[in-house]
């Protein structure tokens, strides 16, 4: 294990707290730590240890990277509060470590959990800063999972409230959640700042297609994400049995790119319905084997189903299939309607064979292909800029810890005052 460095006088130092997902692989908090740290930053990260990403210490870029071992992913609610409990274990030994090593002087949490906020409380005695970086809306996420409120959800939004009360600063993943952190977070709206996870242009680009996922098929409609239970590749399996009755759907094949626990049931649900031979499941890609395999997609599928905490997020695909000009279907989510505009096409209800209807439509209609695809890259011309969301998040930042050279200047004429 490589040893932490001192941070030099005068540097501004924080360190991003992650229990869900490690570090690189995390996109969002992997771009924020990159943007901190160009911003000059000294930047750590405490994230959870994976069978691709094992190493407990490593410094990569620039930034330390601390990793801690979990439990087995968790399934169920008292799975959940072993696996949360752990987690904190782990990072506050670790803010510890990163606190009389290289020092920070704000702690950045993202959720979930919402149990952060505990590990935060005694360093803001100390006067470090802290700031909720707010990924998932905890609450209706369990509503959604396990279909019902009751003493679990309760304890959620309780933690939920209590970490906004005790962020100094809010980093929202969309409009949305922003609207939440100051209706019912009780948050000043100058101090929640909207950062998407837009993905940056070396990280999500078009390149030469990869011959073997297209194989000779007509058309690729294709799926980029987790595959966990509550990400609806489930729905897509069961529409593609609905596309498969379609002569008009002949020649097409339906390609899914990730990883995730809910994998092997949905391969078991394809091979159930009859459609394993329709269907390719690429596992985790990376690189410029990922790049080639969504470059070779002539139609996106979000298949994330509507309730009442997908309708709230921003899924990282809208932001992905524009990047890549394509056209894709979706259920009619608030909170992707409010992203892509009219830059997709939207099922008729929540249902998977509806959703096959509006796939369906742009397998059919080369013209309306067409004109969704230029809508789609319009879209990411327009709106979705990282170097602008990492304006806003180190902006932020500023406001919350003042540049050194600021504090120089301003300390002579306080002094005076």
């Amino acid at each position: 294990m490589s040893a932490q460095t001192k941070r030099s006088p005068g540097v501004r130092s924080c360190v991003i707290v992650v229990e869900n997902l490690p570090v690189p692989f995390d996109r969002r908090v992997w771009q924020e730590a990159c943007a901190l740290r160009d911003a000059g930053w000294r930047v750590s990260v405490i994230c959870p240890a994976t069978d691709k990403y094992p190493v407990r210490f490593e410094r990569l870029e620039g930034i330390d990277v601390w990793r801690h071992p979990l439990p087995l992913e968790a399934d169920g609610k008292f799975a959940f509060l072993v696996e949360y409990l752990a987690a904190l274990f782990h990072e506050a030994r670790l803010l510890v470590k990163v606190w009389r090593g290289a020092g920070f002087d704000v702690i950045h949490a993202c959720n979930p959990p919402d149990l952060i906020f505990l590990l935060a409380l005694p360093f803001k005695l100390l006067g470090k800063k802290f700031v909720f970086d707010h990924h998932d809306i905890c609450p209706e996420l369990y509503e959604a999972k396990f279909g019902k409120r009751g003493l679990f959800w309760n304890i959620l939004s309780w933690c939920e409230r209590a970490t906004f009360r005790a962020a100094d600063l809010v980093i929202s993943a969309n409009d949305t959640f922003r609207e939440l952190a100051i209706s019912r977070g009780g948050k000043r709206p100058e101090d929640v700042t909207t950062v998407y996870s837009v993905p940056t242009s070396t990280r999500m680009r078009r390149t030469e297609a990869d011959p073997a996922v297209r194989d000779g098929c007509r058309l690729v409609v294709g799926y980029i994400g987790i595959i966990g239970g509550q990400d609806g590749v489930d729905h897509l399996v069961r529409a593609v049995a609905e596309l498969a009755r379609d002569p008009a759907c002949e020649g097409v094949r339906t390609v899914v790119v990730g990883d995730g626990p809910a994998l092997p049931g949905v391969r078991a649900l394809a091979e159930e319905l009859g459609v394993a031979d329709r269907m390719v499941f690429t596992g985790y890609l990376s690189g410029d084997a990922l790049l080639a395999a969504v470059s070779s997609f002539d139609v996106g599928v979000i298949p994330d189903p509507l309730n009442v905490y997908n309708d709230k997020i921003s899924m990282n695909k809208v932001f992905e299939y524009a990047a890549l000009g394509l056209p894709f279907a979706a259920y009619p989510l608030s909170e992707t309607r409010r992203l892509a505009s009219d830059a997709a096409v939207y099922a008729q209800g929540d249902q998977p064979e509806q959703l096959a209807a509006a796939v369906r439509t742009l397998i059919v209609d080369e013209a309306l292909r067409r004109r969704t695809a230029e809508r789609s890259a319009a879209v990411a011309a327009e709106r979705f800029s990282w170097p602008r969301e990492a304006a806003k998040l180190t902006a932020a930042y500023d406001r919350l810890v003042a540049p050194p050279a600021l504090v120089a200047e301003t300390a002579p004429a306080e002094a005076a005052a």
